[in-house]
């Protein structure tokens, strides 16, 4: 069983206890961390979430989750502009702390109040694929696509340690193939 540590950043709660415990609350605590066993292409995995989604004020905290964090969820609301240009300022601190190459998903919550949305669909996929990253829409009150934001993040991580290890297991190999040996 692989496991991942995942951090939620951005501007107000988002889906964690949803997709943990499968119930819709607000916990406003300075910060949380649940776990949840999930399965992802039929293999099982254990998903730590390090949510400090909505705890502006603790900088200090968040940039702690940031280094422990093996994958990033930035998210932001579709019912305002404020969160969702905020959520570049996070993106920032993860390219900060982790470097360039750090695996996240962006986020637009509230999709069940798309008739309040001030971000557009489209403008949510244009800065993803400015960050280089999946881009999801979600509704932590409905628990619409939270199973699909993970398991894409957890796709991509695996597919990042699977290029690592390979790289690391053969390096002789290149070489081999690169050997000429004459008798």
């Amino acid at each position: 069983m692989d496991e991942w540590k995942v951090a939620v950043l951005g501007v107000g709660r988002w889906g964690a206890i949803q997709f943990t415990m499968n119930q819709f609350t607000y916990d406003p605590t300075i910060e949380d961390s649940y776990c949840k066993q999930f399965v992802v292409d039929n293999c099982i995995c254990l998903v730590e979430v390090l949510d400090t989604a909505g705890q502006e004020d603790y900088a200090m905290l968040r940039d702690h989750w940031v280094r422990a964090g093996q994958g990033f969820i930035l998210v932001y609301s579709i019912t305002s502009r404020s969160t969702f240009d905020r959520v570049k300022v996070f993106h920032e601190s993860v390219r900060q702390i982790k470097g360039g190459d750090a695996i996240l998903v962006l986020v637009g919550n509230k999709a069940d109040k798309a008739y309040d949305r001030e971000v557009s669909k489209e403008e949510g996929a244009a800065l993803a694929r400015q960050f280089a990253c999946g881009f999801i829409e979600t509704s932590a009150k409905t628990a619409q696509n939270l199973d699909l934001v993970f398991a894409s993040l957890i796709r991509a991580l695996r597919q990042t340690r699977h290029l690592e290890t390979g790289a690391a297991q053969n390096p002789g190999r290149e070489k081999e193939k690169r050997t000429c040996i004459i008798l």
